[in-house]
């Protein structure tokens, strides 16, 4: 299963200025806001868990809150996602992979999710 998500950059900072760390706790957890040092950075991750929920079918929502998906980062800057038990277990997720890319004033995710094949994905 893949997903995309697209976001402009601008829109993010805005709304980073606007209301501040408020902003990013309702999307970002203490570790991933630990990790925003620009907007652009904040709007991948924004991108980033909008292209999970995108590839799961379900969107943000009752089923999927942006808190059940957290993002890192390996040593060398590669990001990667996980989700929380309830998550992999109802979805059957055996491996997961993530891009993000910031251009031209846009932030750009694709999340792919691998499931068994007995998955119980409604």
């Amino acid at each position: 299963m893949i997903g995309v998500d697209i976001v402009v950059i601008d829109r993010i900072e805005a709304s980073m200025k606007k209301y501040g760390e408020k902003f990013l706790t309702r999307f970002l957890n203490s570790q991933e806001i630990a990790m925003v040092k620009k907007a652009q950075t904040a709007a991948g991750f924004w991108a980033a868990k909008e292209a999970v929920a995108k590839a799961l079918g379900t969107g943000i929502g009752s089923e999927l809150s942006f808190h059940d998906i957290q993002i890192q980062k390996d040593k060398r800057g590669a990001p990667s996602f996980t989700l929380n038990n309830r998550i992999i277990e109802r979805y059957n997720i055996t491996s997961t992979s993530l891009s993000i890319a910031h251009d031209g004033g846009f932030a750009i995710a694709v999340a792919a999710i691998e499931v068994s094949s007995s998955s119980n994905k409604v």
